[in-house]
């Protein structure tokens, strides 16, 4: 419930404090005295979007501050999955816009986005204006209306999730016909480019190795004749570098005996030598093992033709990365032969989902169909008696012609305010007067039905007065029983039924226009409501019918 609005430099209120209690409350005030104003600030609160303009003239900023109770609300869900400070009793909606244009959110003190004040708002207060009678038109809320006199809310989220499952392999589904079909197209093709990869027995690192074969072969006459050259350099009879060495190692050897520094000098020529003649060796058999062989130079260009050609076809620069697309397209094509699997495990699953689908949305018209019922019966009984007494009043139920995230169920409210005349869907028949009663009709067995934030009616009674006026604040004081409500009034008769009352009015200065409220005291309500009986001249008539009404 709410318990406390504070509103500071808010269009004309400098500073308004107004504590609020359980039951019904009612506020009323001559037209044009700020009951308005004291609703938009309300609604700003509630996460609705601001204009600089609504700040009081040379001021820098406005405030608006709510306090509720929330004990009632099982919200602690709400706060955790936003992060926010929880506390299981009171909680603290404020609003701050400046003059510049900036605005800020807080719950509990922690700046928030408008969305999270707008959704905590849904939970805690319900504003029904006269605009709001306009929902009674849409099929939403008349469905919304059902299904909560149907306490089917259970039931409902197991629909929608089951729902959602089924939109989902659905659009698998599709998805993947469109796959098959768009690949089943291309199936040759990628076989042909499958069939030239895999024809081709590419190997990790030939490329490299296949190049270097080409430059020995393409340059062999060459390559031979420096291989001859630096034989015969090596092993000439008498400038060879073999014999050169020989020499040498023997000279060395001779002055062992009178030079042992020699021996080293001997040991390393050895070395040398032992290992040239190896090299000479290898160079000699390596000069006469080189033949041209004029398949294998055609080989190998071929072979390096059919990896450029490849390579260029498919914009690579290596055998490893044709050597992956072949496995791609490998992958694709299997991919393709499995698709008619898929597809049918998919078309199963669908069956299974849209045959779930359908039983819960039978379930489902069942409780509406049966909330229906009682929503004509009770309606007619409760509303008959505001100055109705011939309504009619019907809430059919018919097939979509496909479900959807709501169910299968069309529901229309028909209303006639003469036993003699058709019943009609209520926006082509009923008027503003009876569009009211009609909604509060509603919001009362609502409000019977489930747990429902605090209600405020902005001047719901318009168009009625005299008795049915009675009758309609004696409904709201009903309501009053099970939850809190606030209601804005012009009329006498509902003023009276307000477990207490607040009246709000302008003072008028030559520099400023203010605008007040303040809790009357029970002789002052007595004034209040004689006023709103009489009009100006409080009569000791007026007086008296007050204290009547007032009890």
């Amino acid at each position: 419930m709410l318990k406390q609005l504070t509103i500071r430099n808010y269009a004309l209120i400098s500073q308004l404090e107004i504590d609020f209690s359980t039951g019904l409350s009612v506020i009323t005030g001559e037209t044009g005295a700020g009951k308005s104003i004291i609703i938009g600030a309300l609604s700003l609160v509630l996460g609705q979007r601001a204009d600089a303009k609504v700040i009081k003239p040379d001021e820098e900023k406005c405030f608006i501050e709510g306090l509720f109770d929330i004990s009632s609300y099982d919200l602690e869900s709400f706060f955790t999955e936003r992060e926010l400070d929880y506390d299981a009793k009171n909680c603290i909606l404020r609003r701050e816009i400046w003059s510049s244009g900036k605005s800020r959110a807080f719950i509990n003190d922690r700046p928030v986005g408008l969305n999270d004040l707008k959704d905590l708002g849904a939970f805690l207060i319900d504003i029904h204006s006269q605009h709001q009678n306009l929902l009674l038109s849409d099929n939403k809320f008349q469905l919304q209306a059902i299904d909560i006199l149907a306490d089917n809310k259970l039931l409902r989220a197991e629909y929608s999730d089951e729902y959602k499952q089924f939109l989902k392999i659905r659009k698998q589904l599709q998805e993947l016909k469109t796959r098959a079909e768009s690949h089943s197209s291309e199936q040759e093709y990628l076989h042909f480019q499958f069939q030239q990869l895999d024809e081709a027995k590419l190997q990790a690192g030939e490329q490299p190795a296949l190049e270097e074969e080409l430059a020995t072969l393409t340059h062999l006459e060459e390559i031979k004749s420096g291989l001859y050259s630096m034989e015969q350099l090596f092993s000439a009879d008498e400038k060879g570098i073999l014999t050169q060495l020989k020499a040498t190692l023997d000279t060395a050897q001779s002055l062992h005996k009178i030079y042992h520094p020699a021996d080293e000098m001997a040991e390393r020529v050895q070395t040398a030598y032992v290992d040239l003649k190896d090299l000479s060796l290898d160079i000699y058999r390596q000069q006469e093992a080189m033949e041209l062989d004029p398949e294998r130079l055609k080989h190998v260009n071929d072979r390096l033709d059919l990896i450029y050609t490849l390579q260029q076809k498919h914009k690579k620069d290596s055998v490893e990365e044709l050597i992956e697309i072949r496995k791609q397209l490998e992958n694709q094509l299997s991919e393709i032969a499995n698709y008619d699997d898929e597809i049918s495990q998919l078309q199963q699953q669908l069956t299974v989902s849209e045959t779930a689908v359908q039983t819960l949305a039978r379930q489902l018209s069942d409780t509406r169909q049966r909330a229906a019922y009682y929503l004509e019966q009770e309606l007619v009984e409760r509303v008959s008696v505001l100055g109705m007494p011939s309504m009619q009043f019907q809430c059919p139920i018919t097939p979509k012609t496909a479900v959807d995230a709501s169910g299968a169920d069309e529901i229309h409210f028909l209303f006639s305010a003469n036993k003699n005349v058709p019943m009609k869907p209520v926006s082509l028949t009923a008027s503003g007067g009876e569009i009211s009663r009609l909604m509060l009709g509603i919001k009362a067995l609502i409000a019977g039905a489930t747990a429902l934030p605090t209600i405020l009616f902005d001047e719901i009674d318009t168009g009625v007065s005299g008795e049915t006026a009675d009758k309609m604040g004696k409904i709201m004081h009903q309501m009053a029983d099970v939850m809190q409500v606030i209601a804005i009034t012009h009329l006498p008769q509902i003023a009276a039924r307000g477990d207490s009352q607040f009246f709000v009015y302008k003072e008028e200065t030559n520099r400023y226009t203010e605008t007040h409220i303040r809790r009357l005291t029970q002789e002052e309500r007595i004034q209040e409501i004689a006023q709103m009986l009489s009009g100006a001249a409080v009569t000791e008539a007026a007086i008296e019918n007050a204290k009547e009404l007032l009890k």
